[in-house]
């Protein structure tokens, strides 16, 4: 109970009890023997006590009265002593399950009431499964008390029964098989019923977390030869197994795959086919602690690598004769400083996204990829190679064949630094600048460069002399005196398109 102020708390307040159970012989038992050496005379006198606010052979609420009642009833002092002492018996029902506290605001008054809603107690096979309770009661009553308490609150099995491994056939009636139900809905009963009901519906108990890992799961990935087979087909249908076996699943992370692995080992079942709870859950701890080990071995081999890559490749500077302009879709994102360090020592893979607004295209992720593993182009290189392609005006250049072209002439002109490939680079801008200066110098070139190469014959088709025995076009010969001048990228790329389409016809 949280009580920020002791004046909040007094028996001028008011108070109802509400509960949706009776407590039957073996609750009393469990009541008596079980929670009160947990709990103390004092806060089972009160539990008892607001029981019975409630008639005998009713479930509900309780009228309304003053707390003052529960003062005189328990025996305590109506000062600041008595208060404490309220408050903590109802501390220790709530922390062992037993009761809930809510303060109740009424709308329009400043006064508040309190509403004491009661539990009933576990039965002695769900106390004796919840593990802080009966490590709570060893503590109180010690090992061998909670031995004795155990078996005063069972019967055991016959001898007879207890002596063989008997085979159980479940042969009761199901409610379909022997009832029929009229299928027409009665809307004035539904009505009397909601009407008639009580306004607080049966306590929900707070469900276990689990992996949410069904039987089917399971079955499907046990061994059909296993000699724990029979004992895993028995779990169909057994909720409190199932929940159990999630609860170890969800606690040590454990997949279908896992928890069917754990059930297929010894130990995790007696002679009987019972599942031994303890067992799978220090073999599961076993496995998750490998789990761990693993992960945080890989993780530090990982660091001890990239620890090892930073101190070999340290970052590098680039001197300002080297510098390569920023292109139009980095402008204002960094200064030429800044995008020559990073085309200096960023991975080709982190400096090809700069370029793109989202994702890279797939294609260019697989030719970069293939020029990094295949060719084996330093990263620096292939950074000014992407700086190339797409960081310069033209969009012919992205393509598969300009992008293989220039990584081909990279490859045969040794290109294996940074500063070579930036004046690779500056070659090539040379080279496009005074072609294109040529080629505004010489306008008859470029009109007979626009008009066809050559006229059909006559009498013949598409080009082809009649008479000839080749059919192949007519192409101009280069001289012998004329010197080779040097091939552009986009003069190679003109020239394997045409191969192409002659290879084509």
């Amino acid at each position: 109970m949280r009580i920020d102020s002791r004046l909040q708390f007094t028996e001028h307040h008011r108070f109802c009890v509400y509960r949706s159970f009776s407590l039957s012989p073996l609750d009393q038992r469990m009541l008596t023997l079980i929670y009160q050496p947990m709990t103390g005379a004092a806060a089972a006198s009160l539990y008892q006590f607001l029981y019975y606010q409630v008639a005998e052979g009713y479930s509900g609420y309780s009228s309304l009265d003053s707390q003052r009642k529960l003062f005189l009833g328990l025996g305590l002092d109506m000062n600041d002593a008595g208060r404490r002492e309220l408050a903590a018996c109802a501390s220790v029902l709530e922390a062992l399950g037993l009761l809930t506290t809510c303060r109740l605001f009424l709308p329009g008054q400043e006064d508040v009431m309190y509403e004491y809603e009661l539990t009933a107690p576990l039965s002695p096979a769900e106390f004796f499964q919840n593990q802080h309770l009966s490590m709570l009661l060893r503590d109180k009553v010690g090992k061998y008390g909670v031995v004795s308490l155990q078996e005063s609150l069972f019967q055991r099995e016959p001898d007879e029964l207890a002596q063989h491994e008997l085979v159980k056939e479940n042969i009761s009636m199901p409610f379909y098989e022997l009832f029929r139900l009229n299928a027409a809905v009665d809307l004035e009963l539904e009505q009397a019923l909601e009407e008639t009901s009580p306004v607080r519906k049966a306590p929900v108990q707070p469900e276990q977390p689990s992996a949410g890992i069904q039987y089917g799961d399971l079955i499907y990935r046990f061994p059909r030869g296993s000699a724990n087979r029979p004992y895993v087909e028995r779990l169909r249908g057994d909720q409190d197994r199932m929940a159990q076996l999630n609860y170890v699943a969800y606690k040590y992370g454990l997949g279908a795959a896992d928890l069917s692995r754990l059930l297929d080992e010894e130990d995790v079942f007696d002679g009987r086919g019972e599942l031994q709870l303890d067992d799978l859950q220090l073999k599961a701890a076993q496995m998750y602690r490998q789990d761990r080990k693993r992960e945080s071995d890989r993780a530090r081999q990982t660091s001890r690598m990239q620890e090892e890559t930073e101190a070999e490749q340290p970052e590098h500077g680039v001197l300002a004769e080297h510098y390569l302009p920023v292109p139009s879709q980095l402008s204002g994102r960094c200064d030429i400083q800044q995008y020559n360090m990073l085309m200096r020592n960023e991975p080709h893979t982190r400096f090809l996204r700069r370029f793109f607004p989202g994702a890279v295209p797939d294609w260019i992720e697989r030719q970069f990829e293939r020029i990094d593993l295949h060719y084996k182009l330093p990263g620096p290189v292939i950074n000014v190679l992407v700086h190339y392609v797409f960081g310069m005006k033209g969009s012919s250049r992205v393509t598969k064949t300009f992008i293989e072209a220039v990584a081909s002439n990279m490859l045969v002109q040794q290109v294996d630094e940074f500063e070579k490939a930036v004046g690779y680079v500056r070659e090539q801008i040379e080279v496009e600048r005074s072609r294109e200066a040529q080629q505004a110098g010489a306008p008859g070139r470029g009109q007979a460069a626009s008009q066809p190469r050559s006229a059909p014959a006559a009498g013949g088709r598409g080009g082809y002399r009649r008479t000839g025995a080749s059919r192949k076009p007519v192409l101009p010969v280069v001289g012998d005196d004329t010197a080779a001048p040097e091939v552009s990228p986009e003069e190679l790329e003109e020239i394997l398109q045409l191969a192409r389409k002659l290879d084509g016809k």
